[in-house]
C-alpha cells in the first residue's frame, strides 16, 4: 500500500466532505486577576470546539493519516487504545463517516458492561478486541502502517494515539491559525505527537509540553524521532515538564480536581483530568513561580477529548 510518508496531493474527496463539517477553533482570552497582576495574557485555542465528536488534536492527527489510508486503498483501520481512548473514539466515528471498517485493540479484559466510550465504538462499527496488558505493550513495537503481523489485505495499522509522522502535518496547521502574536505555546503530552506537530511548523517561539504520565522523560526522545523521521529541524525553544502527572496517566489528586472545578466555574470552559486539566494547572503554577516575564502572551491548546470524564 505504499510507504507511509509517500506524497499525496490534496485531500481525498471523502475526507474533504468530512472536513467541511468542522469549524475553525476560536481563541478565547482568559481574564484573571492573577494574570493582570503579573501583566500576562493567557489565551486558549479552543480545539475542543472543532467538532462535537472528532475535536481537538485527535482530528488534526488523523487527518493526513486517513488521507494516506484512503489513497492507499485501505478499507479497514486497525488501531489500539484504552477503555476511554479519545483516539479510538475519534477514529471510529470518522472512519464510519468515511466508509471504512475499524478494529480496535483495547487494553485489559472486557468489562461485564461496556462504558459509554466503548459502547460508542461498537455502535460506530468498530470490532473490539480486548488484549492483556503485556500483549498491549507488544503492540507498541509496530510503528508503520504495514508493520503489524497478520495484517490482512486492505488493513492499515495505526499506532497508539495516532503517533506517526503523518500526524505532524495536521497538527502543524494549528500554528498558522493563531492570528495573534504570542511568546509561548503550551500543550499537554501523551505520546508527544501533538508537541512534535507544533514543532514541525515554522514555530520560533517557546513551546512547552506538559507530560500527562509518570516517567515521561522518554517523550523528549520520541518527539525528536518524529521530527527526524520527517527531516524537520525545529528552531523553537522547547521543554517538556515532567512533574505535573499527579501520580500517573489518568491519575488525579484533590488539588487537581479543585483547580479544574474552579477554572470551569470562573471561565465556563470544560476541562478533563487526563490532559487539559494538568496543562492549565501547570501553566498557573509556572505563573505563580514567576516563570513568565511580564508582558508575555501565552497560548494554551485545548486538545479536546473529554472521554476521560464519562462513565
Amino acid at each position: 500500500m505504499g510507504h507511509q510518508t509517500s506524497a499525496v496531493t490534496g485531500l481525498h474527496p471523502r475526507l474533504q466532505l468530512l472536513q467541511s463539517e468542522l469549524v475553525e477553533s476560536p481563541l478565547t482570552r482568559i481574564k484573571d486577576p492573577e494574570l493582570s497582576k503579573r501583566q500576562l495574557e493567557l489565551w486558549i485555542k479552543r480545539d475542543d470546539l472543532l467538532h462535537p465528536i472528532i475535536s481537538g488534536n485527535k482530528w488534526r492527527k488523523l487527518k493526513y493519516i486517513l488521507n494516506h489510508a484512503l489513497y492507499a486503498g485501505a478499507d479497514c483501520i486497525v488501531s489500539m487504545g484504552g477503555a476511554y481512548s479519545n483516539h479510538l473514539h475519534a477514529l471510529a466515528f470518522s472512519s464510519k463517516v468515511l466508509g471504512l471498517k475499524t478494529i480496535g485493540y483495547i487494553r485489559g479484559e472486557r468489562p461485564p458492561q461496556l462504558n459509554a466510550t466503548l459502547q460508542d465504538l461498537l455502535d460506530w462499527g468498530m470490532e473490539l478486541r480486548f488484549v492483556s496488558r503485556s500483549d498491549y505493550r507488544h503492540l507498541r513495537d509496530y510503528k508503520n502502517h504495514d508493520s503489524l503481523p497478520e495484517l490482512q489485505s486492505g488493513q492499515y495499522w495505526l499506532p497508539e494515539g495516532g503517533a506517526t509522522d503523518l500526524a505532524l502535518q495536521g497538527v502543524a496547521e494549528l500554528v498558522d491559525e493563531i492570528e495573534i502574536g504570542f511568546d509561548t505555546l503550551a500543550v499537554a503530552c501523551g505520546t508527544g505527537t501533538t508537541l512534535a506537530g507544533l514543532l514541525a511548523s515554522p514555530l520560533t517561539q517557546q513551546a512547552i509540553g506538559v507530560a500527562a504520565l509518570k516517567g515521561g522523560d522518554f517523550l523528549i526522545d520520541d518527539v525528536e524521532q518524529l521530527l527526524n523521521k520527517q527531516g524537520i529541524t525545529s528552531h523553537a525553544d522547547r521543554r517538556i515538564l515532567l512533574d505535573y502527572h499527579f501520580g500517573g496517566f489518568a491519575k488525579t489528586t484533590p488539588a487537581l480536581l479543585a483547580f479544574m472545578q474552579d477554572f470551569q466555574h470562573r471561565h465556563g470552559i470544560e476541562l478533563e483530568p487526563i490532559y487539559t486539566g494538568k496543562l492549565l494547572f501547570a501553566i498557573y503554577d509556572l505563573i505563580r513561580q514567576g516563570y513568565f516575564p511580564a508582558g508575555q502572551r501565552i497560548v494554551a491548546i485545548h486538545t479536546g477529548g473529554l472521554q476521560g470524564k464519562r462513565n
